[in-house]
């Protein structure tokens, strides 16, 4: 089974959140730092939030076009894989969502969408905290440096606050094992692996649905953990008969680990199966 591709629909996702960032940090640049206002502060911030608004928008929207095709093509390849059709022209066709991946469908469109909007809440938490702080240090550097007397804040002061706005949006994502990322390299690692995820997820749906009962993991010269399962044949629910291994009790920090390419073939009878173990 070929690997599907969804690099053009990511980078359109991705491009969003830089052209985002980049109009989030051009408004935090902006800000005149040597004597943030309140009002400047508000309008800063109400700028941001506009930008984001729109972000959500669009996230929200390209979730809701880009998961239903991922499951398409989880029961596309399933339905050529099985022989039910002879081209993915064919069974495109013939495609039709049963009830399990039909909720699978709503599920990951939310799924993504909340992980999306998280994203955005992350970086309005960030810069809202970095310009309160940003306003605060301003007033009481200049009251430390005795404004009335012309008398300015330090550069150093300055530098500080002004890595501390932009830093904010940067590396304002902070992951469960506490990596930070750039918010579009974690949108584009977040939304590659949901899409192959749901497609695995789909192909077993429609597999067991008719009746195939096993799948073999995809190739494509791994190097990294993934390789020693490359070939490898799976049961696609656990009750299945056979001495393979469970798909859902791989290690997910193995094999199926975020930005994974592999997928599953299913196969209704793996004896028949070269290679595969």
């Amino acid at each position: 089974m070929v690997a599907p591709n969804y690099d053009y629909d990511i980078a359109q996702l991705v491009a969003a959140y830089k052209r985002a960032v980049a109009d989030i940090l051009r408004e935090l640049y902006a800000m005149d730092t040597t004597a943030i206002s309140q009002a400047n502060a508000r309008a800063t911030l109400a700028e941001i939030a506009r930008i984001l608004k729109e972000l959500n928008a669009e996230s929200a929207a390209w979730a809701a076009t880009n998961i239903p095709r991922a499951v398409t093509d989880g029961i596309t390849s399933t339905i050529v894989a099985l022989g039910a059709a002879d081209t993915v022209e064919a069974a495109e066709k013939i495609v039709k969502f049963n009830r399990m991946n039909a909720d699978l469908i709503k599920t990951a469109i939310a799924d993504t969408q909340a992980d999306l909007l998280a994203v955005t809440q992350n970086i309005d938490r960030k810069t809202r905290d970095a310009v309160r702080t940003a306003t605060m240090e301003s007033m009481r550097a200049n009251m430390a440096a005795g404004i009335n007397g012309r008398r300015t804040i330090s550069r150093d002061i300055l530098t500080r606050m002004r890595a501390q706005l932009g830093d904010s949006v940067n590396t304002g994502i902070i992951d469960a094992a506490g990596r930070r990322w750039k918010p579009e390299v974690y949108v584009d690692m977040a939304v590659r692996t949901k899409m192959m995820r749901t497609h695995t997820e789909a192909t077993i749906n429609e597999a067991v649905a008719r009746d195939a009962l096993f799948g073999v993991i995809s190739r494509h010269g791994a190097r990294d953990a993934c390789a020693k399962y490359e070939g490898k044949i799976v049961k696609l629910t656990p009750d299945a008969p056979g001495d393979y291994p469970f798909i859902g009790d791989l290690p997910r920090r193995d094999i199926f680990h975020p930005n994974c390419r592999h997928v599953v073939s299913p196969v209704r009878k793996p004896e028949f199966i070269e290679g595969g173990t």
